[in-house]
């Protein structure tokens, strides 16, 4: 049989120390228990004074380990109600979105049925319409400015006749097709278009700069007639245009004459309607003076 290990520490004094120590607290401790337990049956008020004083020690030590159960609580409560929030932020987001497509679809559709209502006046208030189509396309990368209408031939429309919008003069049928046509725009330089100051009548005329603005020239030569703002309608003269369609707008003067913005841009305009040629009508001749009955001898004579 093994020899049981020795219990002593050595040579450590530090370790026999130890050891002393720790046999001397636990003897004290037990002591101390079975004297409180001996109060607690002698003298229950005394036990019950010594008992509020170990709570009074002992308060501020629990009260520090309260403090730190809350802290930590806290700090879990507050970590949870963060992944909460980033939860509820990003349902929140995906509402606004959302609803921003929608309110961009009413927005968009509103803009459409007021186009259709500026349409739907234009139609029943002129009387020289021929057809109304929706401009399919543009020829915005080209010298040439032109569009194409959805109407044609089968509707009516012929080469030369003017085309308006609800906001102003388009341009003119180049040539046309059986179901669609070609418009030359005013913005083209090949399309001139007479025209006058709406404020006080100037005569001018317009040409297109191929870059979306026409240039406004006066007919009479001389110094610059025109300011920024003008506004510049047809005048019916030479046919063709109708009078009073709304043309253009001054943006800036040069030399001799004037750069302005159509009203009736390609890219804001949906429909447009072709009008029959304007054709002026002449005025009335003076009623000539009646000649005298009588001979130019006798008329002299007398």
């Amino acid at each position: 049989m093994a020899t049981p290990p020795s219990r002593r520490p050595g040579f450590s004094r530090k370790a026999q120390y130890g050891i002393f120590a720790g046999y001397v607290l636990a003897v004290a401790g037990a002591l101390g228990g079975l004297l409180l337990l001996a109060i607690s049956l002698i003298d229950p008020t005394g036990f019950a004074a010594l008992r509020s004083i170990g709570r009074e020690a002992t308060a501020p030590v629990a009260e520090g380990v309260d403090g730190g159960r809350r802290a930590v609580g806290g700090a879990g409560s507050t970590i949870a109600a963060y992944v909460n929030a980033g939860r509820k932020n990003a349902e929140l987001q995906r509402q606004v979105d959302a609803y921003r497509a929608e309110l961009i679809k009413a927005r968009s559709q509103e803009r459409e049925i007021e186009r259709l209502h500026q349409m739907l006046g234009l139609v029943q208030n002129t009387a020289e319409r021929v057809a109304v189509g929706r401009l399919i396309s543009t020829s915005a990368s080209s010298t040439r400015r032109l569009a194409t209408l959805s109407v044609g031939t089968r509707r009516g429309v012929r080469s030369g006749q003017p085309v308006r919008s609800p906001k102003g003069l388009v341009g003119r049928i180049l040539n046309a097709s059986a179901g669609t046509a070609t418009i030359l725009l005013i913005t083209d330089p090949e399309n001139v278009v007479p025209v006058r100051r709406a404020s006080d009548g100037l005569p001018a005329f317009s040409t297109g700069l191929a870059d979306g603005n026409v240039e406004i020239r006066a007919i009479n030569a001389g110094q610059n007639p025109f300011r920024a703002g003008d506004v510049l309608v047809t005048s019916g003269n030479g046919g063709l245009y109708a009078p009073d369609i709304p043309v253009a707008q001054v943006l800036r003067l040069t030399p001799d004459g004037a750069v302005a913005r159509p009203f009736a841009q390609p890219a804001d305009t949906s429909y447009a309607m072709v009008q029959r040629v304007f054709i002026p009508v002449a005025p009335p001749k003076a009623p000539e003076a009646p000649a005298s009955d009588l001979p130019a001898d006798d008329a002299a004579g007398e």
